[in-house]
């Protein structure tokens, strides 16, 4: 059974969570929270995962018996998601929670799969002080890695790729990740909030938002730090809008998702000119895309099309990938995959899951990664490396 009530508006979300596995997606105060596990899926590997994770939910969100006073995205039985960014690494989950909390639009609700139940709340927990490692390459391997994606582009082989970082951190005290959630969504509350199945961030990237037929993504590739005052801010977002090789990067990574959109809508809106998107760390270039989807297709049907995204994997995919493969010296595992929600309408929410780090007890493996180009600069793209690390590293230390 399952039964889904307005409610007055509860507050603060994270507020409202037990300590044990929350879920969260959560942008400017809104979205979803939520807690316990009604059914947890391990989703095969493989190149079918999403249709197979699509076909498994249908059948599972057909056969529950719903009271549902509401009757908006995400009311209802809802399903968190993580899927790996290697499609044949283990590791994606779907979950069921047991209770979500839901505000969106003024409206405010409360789902529960079987007997409500009550979850004590208590306060939030410092990690206590934080040991931090290299992770799978210390930072001048990694330049070497750049340099050598440098040469293999030069090359002719491929446009641009993208190779990630991890460190590791311990803590004194197990990771209370109800922490992290309101660290990050207080210090950037215009990115997406999350949490699913341990791992945690606050990603700028929306993948695909899906309301009935209407879907909308955000496209980021270019990206400068923040200046250390005004006129050095304005002066870098100039320089990043201007800059040769940051526009070619993003236009490599709208073309991915125009030819991902294009067979899936029946209409589809994308600006001629990115923007600037200003966060508190890190300048973006930015496409906002909105299209009509043509044949009735769920948001994990979308997913599928899209991932991996240029910005995420590199242009061509399939070259870019390898090179990833070959220089990168670890699993990515939940990083730079899809991140977020699906409704029994098949309308939801996905990101890319950036700005992150998958916490087990009182370890976090942070995560970074940078679009490298022909001419891209290893020690500059250190430097932006570190600046994307620094997001969970606040979380981590306040």
């Amino acid at each position: 059974m399952v039964t889904t009530t307005p409610v007055d508006d509860p507050g603060d979300l994270f507020a409202r969570l037990p300590e044990t596995a929350p879920y969260a997606w959560v942008r400017h105060g809104e979205g979803l929270v939520a807690w316990g596990e009604a059914v947890r899926l391990a989703v095969p590997p493989g190149p079918r995962r999403f249709d197979w994770a699509r076909d498994r939910l249908s059948d599972l969100f057909g056969e529950a018996h719903v009271d549902d006073d509401v009757t908006a995205p995400g009311s209802g039985p809802v399903a968190f998601g993580s899927f790996t960014f290697d499609p044949e690494a283990r590791g994606s989950v779907l979950v069921v929670p047991q209770t979500i909390l839901a505000r969106r639009d003024g409206r405010a609700w409360l789902t529960t799969v079987g007997e409500r139940r009550l979850d004590t709340v208590p306060p939030l927990r410092a990690p206590g002080r934080i040991r931090y490692g290299d992770g799978s390459l210390t930072a001048p391997e990694w330049e070497h890695a750049v340099a050598r994606a440098v040469r293999r582009i030069r090359s002719g082989r491929l446009e641009k790729t993208v190779l990630a970082r991890d460190l590791t951190a311990v803590a004194e005290r197990p990771i209370d990740v109800r922490l992290l959630l309101t660290r990050l969504a207080g210090r950037y509350p215009e990115c997406y909030t999350f949490s699913c199945a341990g791992l945690v961030g606050a990603t700028p990237e929306l993948l695909v938002r899906r309301t009935g037929e209407t879907i909308e993504s955000l496209v980021l590739a270019g990206t400068t730090p923040r200046g250390a005052d005004q006129a050095d801010d304005v002066a870098r977002g100039t320089a990043l809008f201007t800059s040769e090789k940051n526009r070619h990067e993003h236009a490599c990574a709208v073309a991915s998702v125009r030819e991902a959109l294009d067979p899936l809508c029946a209409e589809l809106k994308i600006p001629e000119e990115p923007e600037l998107l200003v966060l508190s760390n890190v300048q973006h270039l930015a496409s906002p895309v909105s299209g009509r989807l043509s044949d009735g297709a769920s948001v994990l049907d979308v997913v599928a099309a899209m991932h991996p995204t240029a910005a995420v994997g590199g242009t061509p995919t399939e070259a870019a990938l390898d090179v990833i493969r070959e220089l990168e010296g670890m699993d990515r595992a939940g990083y730079a995959g899809p991140v977020g929600w699906i409704d029994a309408r098949g309308d939801g929410e996905w990101g890319i899951a950036l700005r992150c780090a998958q916490i087990e007890g009182s370890t976090a493996r942070l995560f970074a990664g940078c679009g490298i180009m022909g001419d891209s600069d290893p020690a500059s793209e250190l430097a932006e490396a570190e600046a994307k690390l620094r997001v969970m590293r606040y979380a981590l230390e306040g």
